[in-house]
């Protein structure tokens, strides 16, 4: 059965999935979604003797109908390998009643690896199919950690070049310095005086100049996304909690079609959303619990049916979750209103006019399966320190504010479904915040003196990201204005103004 994909807001743009991948954000400003979410293919018993790599395969296949087997397995074998310091490549690790869902064990320590490492392989095989003779120009915003992840994917890669936008003072030390010591000839890495969302709205609006689109044809360049608002991006992510289901069957942990909650620390809502479609295909999951930290739009969505952008916007110390508007909830709306492309595209409008809009209560009625949930900064540093003084188990900043909100739920409804907690980044990518959260007394040590500390209290060895990354050279150090964004591509791809 071939899948297509159709734009969250015009009913009439329908394309394939290597279209999809290749366009990234579809020509009206829609997000690219599956006519249908294919059902799971194989039994549940079967997932418990598959490896990471055979599940991918299993699940991208019902997606990605218009690529063949062969270019498939090409993609899933390069980008699951050893660029993950672990064969298992999610491990689940068992923790004070619960699973944790160990996202980060890829190339540059975050869950976007997950994805990362494969929607290159993705992009170059779309582009060969379409016949696609214009250079790959990825355009992405980053709250951290997508930055480097599409960097370290797409650097050096023949036939496409990548410029990543960062909120200058709204990431940490060392996913900057991730960024900014990215090598490869076909890398830009950009500072911006604002914040995620003005990165992320920045770069929609470069999508959609078509000024700008037709200069760029003239001089043999198209865009293309590396955000999670590509399907290429939001497919792959689905794979891990088929896997975890997987997993924890092989293990014992629970029975053949026997239900799991799953907890995930969200900004942009993809992560969350790749498990809602896991549902959908027939996974047995039960509560999805979306974890905010004090920006917590999607909770006071949950909460009221109203999404509202316009408060005050916090910097945390969960950066990658510091954004107020949550790109791919679009994709949810445009379900929730029964496919109806007129109706999100409504809603969307809204949001960009007025900075919030209000669902029906039908639409309501159908968030049953989600259940919402925040963390203060306090209550984050709390849940750190209380899981290691009671498990000896370091969780970074994002994976803690899921944590304490899954803890919270747990109390106060009884539940005890066995439960997947989404750890989406290692600690040592959040060492300063984690280390004082533990103690104040390493407050006064640099960096990288925390993190030889946290490799000595949670004994495990610093991961290469880290090392790599203490004598790098900057390589990108240009900082500018929003409102530059558009000739800085421009002069990096050498076309004339």
């Amino acid at each position: 059965m071939e899948i297509r994909y159709r734009s969250t807001r015009d009913a009439n743009n329908c394309v394939t999935a290597s279209r999809a991948i290749l366009n990234g954000l579809a020509e009206d400003g829609g997000l690219y979604v599956p006519e249908q979410i294919p059902a799971l293919e194989v039994p549940l018993s079967r997932l418990a003797g598959m490896t990471y790599q055979e599940t991918a395969y299993t699940v991208m296949k019902s997606f990605l109908t218009d690529f063949t087997d062969e270019e498939l397995m090409y993609c899933i074998s390069h980008a699951y390998d050893s660029k993950f310091d672990t064969e298992l490549i999610a491990p689940l690790h068992e923790a004070d009643g619960s699973f944790y869902l160990e996202l980060f064990h890829g190339a540059t320590i975050a869950f976007k690896d997950m994805a990362l490492s494969i929607l290159p392989y993705l992009m170059t095989t779309a582009a060969k199919k379409n016949h696609e003779d214009h250079e790959i120009v990825i355009l992405t915003a980053t709250s951290g950690d997508t930055g480097k992840a599409a960097l370290a994917g797409f650097a050096d890669v023949p036939g496409t070049r990548i410029v990543v936008f960062y909120p200058k003072n709204g990431v940490s030390p060392v996913q900057e310095k991730q960024m900014v010591t990215q090598k490869g000839k076909n890398t830009c890495v950009i500072g911006i005086k604002g914040n995620f969302d003005d990165a992320q709205t920045g770069v929609k609006k470069l999508f959609g100049d078509q000024e700008l689109r037709a200069e760029l044809d003239e001089s043999g360049f198209r865009f293309s996304s590396a955000n999670s608002i590509n399907i290429g991006r939001l497919v792959p992510q689905v794979v891990y909690y088929v896997y975890a289901y997987g997993r924890l069957l092989a293990e014992g942990k629970i029975t053949e079609g026997q239900p799991v909650n799953v907890v995930v620390p969200t900004g942009n809502f993809g992560n969350i959303l790749a498990a809602f479609y896991a549902k959908n295909m027939g996974l047995p999951v039960g509560k999805l619990i979306c974890a905010s930290n004090e920006n917590k739009v999607l909770f006071d969505f949950f909460e009221t049916g109203v999404y509202d952008r316009n408060r005050e916007f916090h910097l945390t110390t969960s950066p990658s979750m510091d954004i107020l508007i949550s790109s791919n909830l679009e994709r949810l709306i445009y379900r929730l209103a029964g496919d109806d492309a007129e109706k999100n595209a409504a809603y969307m409008a809204d949001l960009s006019r007025n900075g919030v809009y209000k669902i029906t209560d039908e639409m309501r009625a159908s968030l049953g399966d989600f259940r919402g949930g925040y963390a203060t900064e306090e209550q984050t540093a709390d849940e750190i320190r209380r899981l290691y003084e009671k498990e000896g188990y370091v969780i970074d900043t994002h994976t803690a504010v899921a944590s304490r909100v899954y803890s919270d739920y747990r109390e106060k409804t009884g539940d005890q479904t066995v439960t997947v907690i989404a750890s989406t980044a290692s600690p040592y990518k959040f060492a300063r915040s984690v280390m004082q959260a533990i103690d104040p007394k390493y407050s006064s040590l640099d960096d990288f003196a925390l993190i030889d500390e946290l490799s000595g209290i949670s004994h495990t060895v610093i991961p290469a990201a880290i090392e790599e990354i203490r004598t790098a050279p900057v390589l990108h150090d240009q900082v500018i204005e929003v409102g530059e964004m558009k000739d800085a591509v421009k002069r990096f791809l050498g076309v004339a103004r």
